[in-house]
């Protein structure tokens, strides 16, 4: 078989400098488009941006495989998401080509996929491009017979012939020569336990899981390569979960400095926007600091919950203060009036200077000079007549002639420009100009305000403002935890509005399923397609957590109650019977050609992983003992990979040792939002306790959790002040009203389970 290899979007950034980085090829006109297609009638942002190819797009869907069918023709699949660098690249130079259009329409069926709106269409095709080629990455492309079995793939083509690469022509009239003696390639998942396995024992596969982060861990800047390098907030997690019971060993010492470090190195890098708040998607070097400039929903989601937990193992306030920055970004940036919050920001963006072509960074980077233009005041008291611009270049590495490697930059788009990077502590700074430390922070905090409002006037990046299920229950955790941690009433008030988006415009009430997306229509209005997609396996999974950390937070038992709902509803639709263990999509869609269970935890978490730690939660919230059996058969579905790879599965791990180590029970009998029962709440959210339930008994023996756990009826208020009961399995220490007792009991307790 004849098989085109991967093009990984990062290496292929840097592979060529003939390639130029075009951005999102809408161009504005007052003239009408030469071409318009089916998806012009969609609403994905992604496939909106192909609405005017001259490529016959159809939408995923029966048309487009009714058509196949009908012509016996081989189906092209095209797959990207509206923010993907490179797939804007492909799409200005293959799909916006004449020629190159017409050969697609004519010779097959072009269908174009939104892979945020469809994850299990990505993910299926993914799997058999990394299959057949060793990596993978979007844009992806792969040629399927009309019963949807791919049989060649890959991922950027040029549309010509570039050195060794074919070219997307080529690869066309390749396969319409010799499509009648393609093979198909056929494969199936293979994670499922045998009857009666039990999952591996958690301390041996958490400590493989610390000894494989500990080989790829990067001493100088953290993180676990060299470039290109990526947050990966699941690593921080596992490695704070593992410091929590090996806190007195060496090798836990060593998991927390590894994240702290990280977590620090990052905060200060140029990944970090240190002008607009959040986070970029990746560094291209190994110091953080020039960024892949795109902006992820999910990426702000899960580094807010990490930076915040670091903030409670080590009671740094520049860790809160970096949680707290992510959120206002996402507030301000990310947010629709629903309560929603939308995808993504593009790398890409017209520079202030104009043109017609988009730059990667261009909304984000400054030259020397404008730095000095926005910023001249002479500071009173700083050495050798130092200006206010003199300090901000200094203490963020700002260079006269860019301070960006040409190495990062193959394309010359950020020449003369300077990414911001902390090179200098404050201290430092202050020690350089001779003045006090509380000076160079109004100092500094004064030129980002001022470059703040400058960014504003320069041409936006495209925002993706498609609304995600399970983007947005990552997001909730979020905010739930920010602001459980904080006791920020307002960052739990935005939590509570995320949740009733969801519950509003993501939960079909006749079918009661959660639906996948929604979006942000011409009057800023949301938005359905019809039909709607229905949910995936995350979406209800993240979903789920999100809830389970709202009623942490907030102690309001109606999200507990829809946790609940959700999860029943997970197990009827996608629990793999025989194997154990969720599938990834509705094992009754039949034009998904493979069921998958995704085993590693990457950019987001896997499902399978959210899920074993959902189902734990849940067993202790609701009683159901089978929910805690549940949980046991999907760990051990996925034994072999925790046994052999834990570092693929961080978060899966996370949930092993949740299931070793036990939950433990804190149970607050008092009234809910009373200063007593505040003040335990705030103990138990001070400190990083992983292996906890929290729960509320406020003597309302109506309630849901009174109706699942009758045995709240029998704990009450000492004395008639709020009272904290620490219990493992209902067996409980004895009750405590002072928060100062409770924390000492809540640390002994994590003592004690570290030594057991």
């Amino acid at each position: 078989m004849w098989c085109v290899c991967q093009f990984n979007c990062y290496f292929g950034r840097i592979a060529t400098s003939k390639l130029q980085a075009l951005g999102i090829a809408s161009h504005p006109s007052s003239s009408p488009p030469r071409h318009t297609n089916r998806l012009a009638k969609e609403r994905s942002p992604y496939l909106l941006q192909h609405a005017h190819n001259p490529v016959d797009w159809y939408p995923w869907g029966q048309d487009a495989f009714d058509k196949a069918k009908n012509e016996d023709k081989p189906i092209f699949l095209s797959v990207g998401y509206s923010t993907c660098h490179w797939c804007h690249v492909m799409e200005r130079e293959s799909f916006e080509d004449e020629e190159i259009g017409r050969i697609l329409s004519e010779n097959f069926v072009c269908i174009k996929v939104d892979r945020e709106e469809r994850p299990d269409v990505d993910k299926v095709y993914m799997t058999f491009v990394q299959a057949t080629s060793g990596g993978g990455g979007w844009p992806m492309n792969v040629w399927l017979t009309p019963d949807l079995r791919p049989f060649i793939g890959g991922t950027y083509f040029p549309p010509r012939d570039l050195g060794r690469r074919p070219g997307l022509k080529t690869v066309a009239i390749r396969i319409m020569e010799q499509v009648t003696r393609l093979l198909s390639y056929t494969w199936r998942t293979a994670v499922a336990a045998n009857p009666g396995e039990s999952p591996p024992l958690a301390p041996d596969v958490a400590n493989r899981c610390f000894q494989q982060l500990t080989h790829s861990y990067e001493e100088e800047y953290g993180g676990f390569r060299d470039a290109p390098k990526f947050p990966t907030p699941v690593n921080l997690m596992f490695l704070m979960t593992y410091w929590s019971v090996n806190r007195s060993t060496s090798e836990g010492v060593e998991a927390l400095q590894m994240t702290l470090h990280t977590l620090r190195m990052m905060a200060l890098g140029g990944i970090h926007d240190h002008v607009a708040q959040g986070f970029h998607r990746y560094s291209t070097d190994s110091s953080w600091h020039v960024p892949h400039f795109e902006k992820m929903l999910y990426d702000q989601a899960q580094l807010a919950v990490a930076y915040i937990t670091a903030y409670q193992v080590s009671n740094e306030q520049f860790f809160a203060d970096v949680a707290r920055d992510i959120l206002l970004y996402v507030s301000r940036d990310l947010s629709d009036k629903s309560g929603g919050f939308y995808s993504a920001e593009d790398a890409d963006s017209v520079p202030m200077s104009g043109g017609p072509e988009k730059r990667e960074g261009a909304f984000c980077v400054w030259t020397a000079s404008e730095v000095r233009e926005l910023l001249p005041d002479i500071v009173d008291g700083a050495d050798g007549g130092a200006t206010q611009a003199d300090i901000f270049m200094h203490h963020y590495g700002v260079k006269e002639q860019g301070n960006v490697d040409p190495e990062q930059d193959p394309h010359g788009e950020l020449l003369g420009q300077n990414v911001l990077i902390v090179r200098y502590s404050v201290e430092l700074t202050a020690a350089r100009f001779g003045i006090s430390v509380e000076k160079v922070n109004e100092l500094l905090a004064s030129a980002r305000a001022k470059m703040a409002e400058v960014r504003k006037s320069r041409p936006r990046p495209h925002l993706d403002t498609k609304m995600l299920a399970s983007w947005n229950g990552l997001m909730l955790s979020g905010y739930a935890r920010v602001g459980a941690v904080l006791g920020d009433k307002a960052l739990l008030e935005r939590a509570v509005e995320a949740a009733n988006f969801l519950k509003n415009h993501l939960w079909d009430t006749e079918q009661q399923t959660i639906l996948r997306s929604c979006y942000r229509g011409d009057q800023m209005q949301v938005e359905q397609i019809s039909p709607p997609i229905s949910g995936f396996l995350d979406d209800y999974a993240f979903v789920v957590c999100g809830l389970l950390d709202l009623y942490e937070a907030t102690l309001q038992t109606e999200w507990l109650q829809w946790a609940e709902e959700l999860q029943l509803k997970q197990d009827m639709l996608f629990w793999d019977v025989q194997g154990g263990g969720y599938f990834c999509s509705n094992p009754s869609d039949a034009t998904v050609l493979l069921q998958l269970k995704e085993d590693q935890d990457g950019a987001e978490p896997s499902a399978n992983s959210v899920s074993a730690s959902n189902l734990l939660r849940l067993s202790h919230y609701t009683g159901r003992q089978e929910w805690l059996q549940r949980s046991q058969q999907l760990l051990a579905a996925f034994s072999d990979r925790l046994t052999r790879v834990p570092i693929a599965l961080p978060d899966m791990v996370r949930s092993l040792m949740a299931q070793h180590y036990t939950l433990k029970q804190i149970v607050i009998c008092g009234q809910r939002d009373a200063p007593d029962t505040n003040s335990l709440q705030a103990t138990v959210n001070s400190l990083f306790l992983p292996h906890k339930v929290l729960m509320l008994a406020d003597g309302d023996t109506e309630d849901f959790l009174y109706q699942r756990l009758p045995v709240l009826s029998s704990l009450s208020q000492q004395g008639g002040a709020a009272t904290a009961y620490v219990c493992q399995d209902f067996t409980c220490a004895l009750p405590v009203t002072d928060p100062q007792e409770l924390r000492r009991l809540l640390l002994d307790e994590h003592m004690q389970a570290e030594l057991g």
